[in-house]
């Protein structure tokens, strides 16, 4: 099997990498590496004496390993990412590409369970080897956790109705598949909305299962001192809550709030924004349902 139909065609795939304005002898790092395709398009780009490291700890991605002496993929979490480049002697690079979320072929393995289309069990973990999954967080986290989880990750005002019959569902049986968490919610929801609101759903568990936010608040800190002034970072979101990290970390370097001034009012930012928001052509997206959602911002890290 390919990698294009095992994990399907790459999101943005020329834009995210233009972004990166690749030297041919430099040093790139692919965080999402996945199916391999970024990181192929990035490899075409770059010299003999140009590098690639890419992350990613899914244990299915090491079957994508690239044959080509320029690369080396790293199977960790790229929260870690300074850490495990180190251990390769890079302190700085000249770009940095992360493409968010969950790969196509995370939601086509039934067993996953990141998927509202099967009935698999609940699991959604990216790293299989951790101990916390979907069904952990739904028989054992409390009611008033539940619905901020869903309240907050899925942005659903309805979350403590889900929140309260999850727990009176599992006080009789534990919730074990997907199907059964569609059973729970289902008759709270207008028909019309079912897969959207499920969607949210699954999205918030999962969220919370492999602690995506914190995951990329920690990464993006590392950027300031990892890319070299002048380098890249390509970032694809693909929901708002991720969006918005990314964009006011591009912006002033901060989650929240404003930075502090001088006298004068100014105030150092370690990111220029490059360009606009780029999203996809409705081509792509009929081509590749997964792009319908993706946001790239692309920005250039500022000198010190």
């Amino acid at each position: 099997m390919t990698m294009e139909t095992k994990y399907h065609n790459p999101v943005l795939l020329h834009e995210t990498v233009d972004g990166l304005n690749i030297k041919p002898d430099g040093v790139y790092v692919d965080v999402t590496f996945g199916g391999g395709g970024h990181s192929r398009e990035i490899l075409n780009r770059l010299g003999p004496n140009g590098k690639l490291f890419g992350f990613d700890q899914d244990e299915a991605a090491k079957a994508n390993v690239l044959d080509d002496a320029r690369f080396v993929l790293i199977p960790e979490n790229f929260r870690h990412i300074k850490r495990f480049l180190r251990v390769y002697g890079v302190r700085q690079v000249d770009g940095v590409l992360a493409d968010l979320g969950v790969s196509s072929h995370q939601f086509d393995e039934a067993d996953r369970g990141f998927s509202t289309r099967f009935m698999g069990v609940l699991d959604m973990r990216m790293n299989q080897q951790q101990t916390l999954d979907a069904k952990q967080v739904l028989n054992h986290y409390e009611e008033k956790t539940l619905k901020s989880l869903f309240v907050r990750y899925a942005e659903l005002k309805n979350g403590g109705l889900f929140a309260y019959h999850i727990v009176q569902a599992r006080q009789l049986k534990p919730i074990e598949t997907s199907e059964e968490l569609r059973e729970i919610v289902g008759q709270f929801i207008p028909g019309h909305k079912t897969n959207k609101v499920l969607a949210q759903l699954f999205q918030a568990i999962r969220i919370e299962v492999n602690d995506e936010l914190a995951v990329l608040e920690e990464f993006l800190q590392q950027m300031t001192e990892l890319i070299k002034p002048g380098g890249r970072l390509s970032v694809i979101a693909y929901h708002s809550l991720e969006d918005r990290l990314v964009k006011r970390f591009m912006r002033n370097g901060l989650f929240e709030g404003e930075p502090e001034r001088d006298l004068y009012g100014r105030f150092d930012v370690p990111f220029n924004a490059v360009g606009k928001l780029i999203v996809p052509s409705a081509q792509e997206i009929e081509t590749n349902n997964r792009a319908r959602s993706a946001k790239l911002r692309i920005a250039e890290r500022t000198e010190t």
